[in-house]
């Protein structure tokens, strides 16, 4: 499972140059040409902030010496920053004093080379960079996985939904967040066993994959609760989208227990411009509205819509036999 920001296999890692000398890209556009990586070029600190925000790149070639934002600042704000920190810099200077390259380790440069370069030498350190990033990157991904439904599991929500929130507060648009809770779960461990409940929460959680945009977050928040990240969607397109999947769910026949219906009920907070509330009250918000769904008679969906100040909104199903 890869998030946006992720190189999938098979595809071409991406690395930014920044550095003052235009003479210094071109050559390394000529010599890494053979390389599979694609090359994206910054001639400032400012600049090359701005592309790791934009290209969220695999690995970084830096400059010390730079006129504005050096390397070392932009050393510094990459690593305080935690959606880049984990990106491998390798430095590229002139700057010879051990006192130069001591201060770029300890500010969390991944490897230092010296000006002028061995290309030869360059390549081969690459490489090495590119390989360890992605083998940490698989190996931090492993850890932010649920083993029983191959879903984001609530380490990697807790982290995902401060970064979007943040987003939203600093460049105010839409977001939405949605609760799904499994109704009645506890009779269908009791009833059909353990192997069943596991079945159906792995069945919900292929339904949420399969629904979802790429740009979307399904996490396993913990027992049969599940819940989406939905990025620069508004509360009422988050809202048909949930009773999509709550149809979908509905409509699924189970093979431990094909007489018995399995549905959710599903909670959604949602702003199209931004609420300014913190993370915790974006996620209260959401949980709130599954509450008021699950009391006022499950499988349905309930939402709020944050940016407008208004009550709950609910989409409710079609009568549905009662189950137990």
């Amino acid at each position: 499972m890869t998030s946006s920001a992720d190189n999938p296999a098979g595809t071409r890692s991406r690395v930014l140059i920044v550095d003052d000398s235009p003479d210094v890209h071109r050559l390394l556009r000529a010599r890494l040409k053979q390389e599979e990586i694609e090359i994206v070029s910054a001639e400032s600190g400012r600049a090359g902030l701005d592309e790791v925000a934009k290209q969220r790149p695999s690995l970084i070639l830096l400059d010390l010496d730079m006129p504005g934002i050096d390397g070392f600042e932009f050393l510094r704000t990459l690593k305080e920053d935690s959606a880049t920190h984990h990106i491998p810099v390798v430095i590229l200077s002139a700057m010879s004093n051990p006192q130069d390259k001591v201060a770029a380790f300890d500010l969390g440069a991944h490897d230092f080379v010296t000006k002028p370069f061995e290309l030869t030498e360059l390549r081969v350190r690459i490489r090495a960079a590119l390989r360890m990033n992605a083998l940490l990157q698989m190996l931090s991904q492993r850890a932010q996985i649920d083993g029983l439904t191959g879903l984001w599991n609530r380490a990697y929500f807790d982290q995902r939904v401060q970064d979007e929130v943040a987003r939203v507060q600093r460049h105010p648009g839409p977001l939405s967040i949605a609760f799904i809770d499994a109704d009645h779960f506890k009779s269908i461990n009791d009833t059909f066993g353990h192997p069943a409940g596991d079945a159906v929460l792995q069945g919900i959680g292929r339904t949420l994959q399969r629904s979802i945009r790429q740009t979307d977050i399904a996490c396993r928040y913990g027992g049969e609760e599940f819940v989406l990240i939905m990025p620069a969607t508004p509360p009422a397109d988050a809202q048909a989208l949930c009773d999509r999947i709550r149809t979908t769910i509905e409509a699924l026949v189970w093979p431990r227990h094909p007489e018995r219906k399995v549905t959710v009920s599903m909670g959604v907070a949602g702003s199209s411009i931004g609420a300014g509330l913190t993370a915790p009250a974006w996620v209260e918000a959401a949980d709130q509205c599954v509450y008021s769904a699950k009391k006022s008679g499950r499988n349905r969906v309930v939402m709020n819509d944050l940016s407008a100040g208004k009550a709950a909104a609910s989409t409710e199903p079609a009568p549905l036999r009662k189950a137990g």
